[in-house]
């Protein structure tokens, strides 16, 4: 009697198990649905896909540009970050002619290399953009400089294998040649993300930078990231947001959790909230699969 209890009790625990195991192995994490018409999600260490959406279709980029400004500039030889550049009134009177995002940089001004990567990534300054494609571009008239920096953005996509990426600006304000892919933008963030200039740029929430003025005496100039996702995701270490009447709203986003880096975009969202929902449902899917 004793031994066919014991045969039931085990054949119970067996039963108890099964069950117990089943919904464990069936279990499947599902692809969120997002808002942006583009999307793209990878690990940034192995380089696995993660999740697509329409990745390689061509779009509008905003200011994600900027990544590549950043990019092109880390990658100039014998950098030097301290190396100071002076304000121009063209930088100043081409934000006013756009009415473009800026850095509120001011004419005369001497502003480090440095700087100008906190500039053009926190607050996401065009002005800060114009400045540094005039220091590293070449060429003896301004116009020829531009043109000079806007090139090497384009070779630099070329020789990372971007083949659905092209620039006409060196912030994103294109002329109708400017444009990206979720997958595309998100190999050039991680490349850039090799940089550490370009990571401790990235994930700074705000900084106040004290630049020398025409006078000689100092003046404070602060930036605050436009990035909402550093603070308020956990584990969040960049990117950058875009937007634009045509590229709507645009954001590449990257985090790290338990030694796993998900880095990944998002282009032509509906609106400021929600593409910052869709980079957070990304992110969260990223660290599940």
């Amino acid at each position: 009697m004793k031994r066919t209890s014991a045969v039931v009790v085990t054949a119970g625990a067996v039963l108890s198990a099964g069950a117990f195991a089943a919904p464990a192995q069936a279990a499947t994490v599902k692809a969120p649905s997002i808002a942006a018409k583009g999307g793209f999600v990878m690990n940034n260490g192995s380089g696995k896909t993660l999740f697509t959406k329409a990745a390689d279709t061509r779009r509008s980029t905003g200011s994600t540009t900027k990544i590549m400004t950043a990019r092109v500039v880390l990658a100039q030889k014998n950098l030097n970050l301290k190396s100071k550049v002076t304000i121009q009134k063209a930088y100043s009177d081409y934000i006013v002619s756009k009415g473009a995002s800026s850095a509120r940089l001011i004419v005369g001004d001497k502003v480090t290399v440095g700087q100008l990567l906190y500039g053009l990534m926190l607050p996401s300054g065009c002005d800060a953009a114009y400045a540094l494609a005039d220091k590293f571009g070449s060429g003896s008239t301004r116009a020829a400089r531009v043109k000079s920096f806007i090139g090497k953005m384009n070779a630099t996509a070329k020789s990372l294998g971007l083949k659905n990426t092209h620039f006409d600006s060196f912030d994103g304000i294109g002329h109708g040649a400017n444009y990206s892919t979720p997958r595309d933008l998100t190999k050039l963030a991680s490349s850039a993300m090799k940089y550490s200039t370009f990571r401790n740029v990235v994930k700074t929430k705000s900084t106040t930078q004290k630049v020398t003025m025409k006078s000689g005496g100092y003046r404070n100039m602060s930036w605050t990231n436009t990035n909402t996702l550093l603070g308020s995701y956990k584990g969040a270490i960049g990117l950058k947001t875009g937007s634009g009447p045509e590229a709507k709203y645009c954001l590449v986003f990257a985090a790290t959790r338990g030694g796993k880096t998900v880095i990944g975009t998002v282009l032509t969202s509906s609106s400021v909230a929600n593409r910052t929902a869709d980079a957070k449902k990304l992110m969260d899917y990223g660290f599940k699969k």
